[in-house]
């Protein structure tokens, strides 16, 4: 362990009360100042340290959630979406409530069950800037929004692209009960009878 003027780097530290050990590379819960009710802090714990008086510190990289950044939540934003920012702290560790998961974006889609501490990000905020990187992402639809996990789509047979029900007249309900679905761009003048496909997963898509 290094040492520097009565500080130590540790390598990892259980949380008061639990068998939870935290160590560089875990993301965790942090309770927040301002309010009891409010939605707990999420951070990237990159550096454990301790000192001479068996405080133990937490070097992290917070999470920001859509609301707390420049452009707000937008509509393609997941309930569970945290962007990985280039704010850094040091906190103390007796802040820390318990442990999480920040998923990639892409492992978060295929998880059969999203538990409470589950979360995802896919992208990267300057706090400074409010810039996104990346800056762009694939989007699909009539209405040509990035992707929500949280959000039902159904797949066009012909152009392979993927459609939010309501874009193209229908309800969820009507849209998990068809089997295929042809979108008005692909159709010929006579109106076929819509047909659709659940999503698992937009393809990756030409960006915009």
């Amino acid at each position: 362990m290094a040492k520097t003027g009565g500080k130590r780097s540790l390598d990892s530290f259980t949380i008061q009360g639990t068998n939870k050990v935290v160590k560089a590379g875990d993301c965790v819960l942090m309770r927040p100042a301002e309010s009891d009710t409010a939605p707990p802090y999420v951070a990237l714990v990159e550096k454990v340290e301790g000192d001479n008086k068996k405080s133990v510190k937490v070097h992290v990289r917070w999470y920001y959630r859509p609301e707390e950044s420049s452009g707000g939540r937008r509509q393609f934003h997941g309930a569970k979406e945290l962007f990985l920012s280039d704010h850094r702290d040091v906190q103390s560790a007796d802040t820390i409530e318990g442990k999480c998961t920040v998923h990639t974006f892409k492992n978060y889609t295929k998880l059969e069950n999203v538990g409470l501490d589950d979360y995802f990000s896919r992208f990267e905020y300057k706090a400074a800037t409010g810039a996104f990187v990346p800056d762009r992402v694939a989007v699909y639809c009539k209405c040509e929004l990035p992707y929500n996990p949280d959000d039902l789509m159904v797949q066009c047979e012909d152009c392979k692209d993927w459609f939010h029900p309501a874009c193209v007249g229908m309800t969820v309900n009507q849209a998990k009960q068809l089997d295929k679905f042809i979108c008005s761009d692909c159709s010929p003048k006579a109106v076929k009878k819509p047909q659709s496909k659940l999503l698992v997963d937009p393809p990756k898509r030409q960006k915009r």
